[in-house]
């Protein structure tokens, strides 16, 4: 490709909600701004009104515009037929760059045959790299990811963690160049958030997901029910009945509120210590912007959140451990103001390390680079 010619780029998801969509809009703004042809396709019958809102926001600045197609999280044979339209929509739209983000949206974007006018681009963002080899899942994802490895011209990973977990449970890429380039916010970001009113001392902000690990907060708040500290927790999904009926089961009360979903800010102004209590995470984007915004938070020594914290690792406690988890919860509390300082110098970490414009840049080396490559 020409370096001054604008690129034809179709951005390819499954799921139009959470962190990787939240990246992708990011990617594919900083893209518009810099003169190239933008499209997305993603799912049609999940994310609701809040998908359909984002969508509607972004397409009058997408060029190759939005296309939205039934993609279901599990392999299915129908998968047979989405893989048919989406490459009806490759051909009709004749990109220059065809970027899956994800298990799934990677499987499909790299399924398509080599051609020497379009380079295929993967960023696995955790997915499938998160179940275990000894899993039939595991041994599964990891068969189908070596089967599509020499068909991915760039793999392009957000944190270093998810480049080492895909060379140890897949290979190491011999033909597709590899870059890793972590996520970033944008300058706004980096504005403090006031403490609402009637901030609890704890606050979770993030999807309902197993992986994500709520529910291993809420057994923490329980035992630390004797020190009175509440929770509020800020999000939906698939499991938050489950959440609900857990909070019931263990009397926590008004020990813990939930919110629904809400923008990311709203959510941190809600505690005065956020939590992250993933059991697996690559780069997550709320640990990322509460980090911009000074928020004081602990999260789980898990995935690429230690790269986040950096040299802060004081912060940070065992994975999947409800003990632990209070324990770091207690501590930063009643330290409020050592923890407000880590805060603030984890907030310039950020500055330096983690923006929106470095993350578009990297993005758009990675492509020159896979271009050149071939």
């Amino acid at each position: 490709m020409e370096s001054d010619q604008p690129l034809r780029i179709l951005h390819v998801v499954r799921a139009p909600v959470g962190g990787i969509f939240r990246h992708i809009l990011d990617v594919a703004n900083g893209q518009i701004e810099r003169g190239h042809h933008v499209g997305i396709v993603t799912d049609s019958i999940t994310g609701g009104e809040r998908a359909a809102t984002a969508l509607a926001e972004i397409e009058p600045r997408l060029k190759l515009g939005v296309r939205r197609v039934a993609i279901r999280r599990e392999p299915r044979f129908a998968d047979t037929m989405v893989w048919a339209q989406i490459a009806g929509l490759i051909w009709k739209l004749k990109p220059d760059v065809l970027h899956g983000h994800g298990a799934k949206a990677g499987a499909y974007v790299r399924l398509r045959p080599h051609s020497k006018h379009t380079i295929r681009v993967y960023t696995p963002h955790g997915g499938s790299l998160h179940y275990p080899l000894d899993t039939l899942k595991g041994n599964f994802y990891s068969r189908l990811e070596r089967a599509l490895m020499n068909s991915t011209d760039l793999f392009l990973f957000e944190s270093a963690f998810a480049r080492d977990t895909y060379q140890r449970t897949v290979g190491t890429p011999t033909s597709g160049v590899v870059r890793c380039v972590f996520n970033g916010v944008t300058a706004e970001e980096f504005d403090p958030v006031a403490r609402a009113e009637d901030a609890t001392d704890i606050v979770y902000v993030g999807e309902f997901r197993h992986i994500k690990g709520a529910d291993l907060l809420i057994d923490a708040v329980a035992k630390l029910r004797a020190e009175g500290k509440p929770l509020t927790l800020a999000g939906d999904g698939e499991e938050s009945e489950k959440l609900k009926a857990q909070v019931k089961q263990l009397e926590l009360g008004d020990a813990a509120r939930f919110i629904g979903h809400v923008k990311a800010r709203y959510g941190f102004s809600k505690g005065k210590l956020l939590v992250v209590p993933s059991r697996g995470d690559s780069m997550p984007y709320v640990v990322i912007e509460a980090a911009a915004a000074g928020i004081p938070m602990v999260a789980a020594n898990v995935g690429g959140i230690p790269e986040i914290f950096g040299p802060h690792t004081d912060a940070l406690f065992a994975p999947s451990n409800a003990a632990a988890m209070a324990e770091a919860i207690s501590r930063a509390l009643d330290d409020p103001a050592a923890t407000l300082a880590r805060a603030q110098a984890l907030r310039e970490r950020i500055s330096a390390h983690f923006s929106q414009k470095a993350m578009v840049e990297g993005v758009l080396a990675g492509y020159r680079d896979a271009f050149a490559n071939r």
